[in-house]
């Protein structure tokens, strides 16, 4: 949007628009990757603790099992009976799942997440390439930004949907960060031209 903005011919806006995109897709990947192995760790880190804790006071931790049941609802009796058995099988795994919260479904996984982000924004990011490179460079002004905004919408609800959220509160939510964030970028390109 800002190098459009600035009126730059073609290959100039698609040179930009195909580095954004690579950039924009490998920080979205790096950043997810940097976010999700810090919360590995701490989860690697939680279940040594809670391991160490198992071996040392086993008594304390079923006591915790069995706090924690009771608070869902287990008579106290029920409550030492489901903790002494799911600690016969895997003390380990009842205690991440029941007391830190861990489960196979939730367990980070940042070569996954860094992946999924990089595709994700390349994705999104493809279209207004593509525009780019087939609209008569007179339309860049509206083609665009008119395409971004609509698959914005587009993805919005999408994820409204998929979260069983207002699609329409989804799709609007996106449109405005969206919109602000090309805003942003086409005033800088006007501000500075094609002098730099």
């Amino acid at each position: 949007m800002g190098v459009a903005a600035s009126g730059s011919a073609r290959p100039a806006v698609l040179i930009a628009g195909i580095a954004g995109l690579v950039a924009g897709s490998m920080s979205m990947a790096a950043g997810e990757y940097v976010s999700v192995s810090s919360q590995a760790d701490t989860e690697a880190a939680d279940l040594a603790r809670e391991r160490h804790e198992l071996a040392s006071s086993p008594g304390a931790e079923k006591a915790e099992l069995v706090a924690i049941y009771v608070r869902r609802g287990l008579t106290k009796g029920l409550a030492t009976q489901v903790a002494e058995q799911l600690m016969a099988k895997d003390a380990l795994e009842a205690h991440a799942r029941d007391e830190l919260g861990f489960s196979d479904f939730s367990t980070a996984r940042p070569l996954q997440a860094a992946v999924t982000s990089a595709l994700t924004f390349a994705s999104g990011a493809l279209l207004p390439v593509l525009v780019s490179a087939v609209a008569p460079q007179s339309t860049f002004a509206w083609a665009i930004p008119a395409s971004t905004i609509a698959l914005l919408a587009i993805l919005g609800g999408i994820a409204a949907r998929v979260g069983a959220a207002p699609i329409l509160r989804g799709a609007l939510r996106v449109m405005f960060w969206g919109v602000l964030a090309m805003a942003i970028s086409a005033g800088v390109g006007r501000l500075f031209g094609t002098t730099l």
